[in-house]
């Protein structure tokens, strides 16, 4: 056993990767966890798990069993090590410890086909969680309380924002959010180029396209209001952003966003583990 880890009070994490990283950042920063009480295990002592330590102050294993005796257990690792990893964990893990997953493509059903009737979260958070500004949805099994599943929230919301969600809307998540910083860093990239073309230093667009985009998401969330009526709030009657708006529609703009969320639900879909046994 570590010495000077209280078990009882350790979440661990199965994978050093940017998000174990991302989360275990807001966990520290928002003081839900100390340095020590949080466990990284790597089957190598790889760069990356040695900057972990070195950076955030956490406890690194080698060991499997030192990380699956958490309270709170994170696999944070690609669909295709889960097969081998959760037969590995089955026989170490007990029917009051969380196991959390933040895999895609990897269903509650198929993690209780290997694990049992254990307690199970699938959690799916995206990339601006490294800033601090992820969006996380939540999906459990019956087996957690309404009080850990709250628990869990708390976590993630310690790196953005996460909501309840059943397991059923998984693919809209993965189409609207967890796939989806993606078509922004493209459109960021369209409006810069858009801004070069008319004069502007590369870098100087940039800045302000990405801040044009955060200021016009934060206004929706925090205004509230229907993203229809704030784009109407400032389309002046023959103005220059009704005209781009007309410009934006005329080329399917909005159609072509909508088919971005359905091909990444859809291809998520298709997604199974099944194919990594083979």
């Amino acid at each position: 056993m570590l010495e000077g880890v209280s078990v009882m009070k350790t979440i661990a994490f199965i994978g050093a990767g940017n998000m174990a990283k991302a989360i275990i950042k807001g966990l520290i920063q928002s003081e839900l966890y100390q340095p020590k009480e949080i466990l990284v295990y790597n089957h190598r002592y790889e760069p990356t798990l040695k900057q972990l330590e070195q950076d955030l102050g956490i406890t690194p294993t080698l060991e499997l069993s030192e990380a699956a005796a958490a309270s709170i257990l994170i696999l944070a690792v690609k669909p295709f090590v889960f097969p081998k990893l959760l037969e590995d964990l089955k026989a170490q893990l007990n029917e009051q410890q969380l196991v959390v997953s933040i895999a895609a493509g990897v269903t509650i059903a198929q993690m209780e086909e290997v694990l049992g009737q254990r307690k199970i979260v699938r959690v799916m958070p995206n990339t601006p969680a490294l800033v601090g500004e992820g969006m996380t949805s939540i999906s459990n099994n019956p087996h957690v309380t309404v009080e850990e599943a709250a628990e869990i929230q708390k976590l993630f919301e310690s790196m953005g924002k996460a909501a309840q969600v059943p397991e059923s809307m998984i693919d809209a998540v993965i189409g609207v959010s967890g796939s989806s910083p993606a078509y922004t860093y493209l459109f960021i990239e369209a409006l810069a180029d858009g801004a070069v073309a008319e004069g502007m230093p590369r870098q100087m667009a940039y800045e302000f396209a990405a801040q044009a985009v955060l200021g016009a998401a934060k206004m929706v969330l925090e205004t509230k209001e229907h993203p229809g009526v704030l784009k109407d709030n400032v389309s002046s009657p023959g103005g220059t952003t009704i005209q781009a708006v007309k410009t934006l529609e005329e080329n399917g703009f909005r159609a072509a966003v909508m088919k971005a969320v359905h091909a990444a639900a859809e291809k998520n879909r298709q997604m199974s583990w099944l194919k990594y046994l083979y």
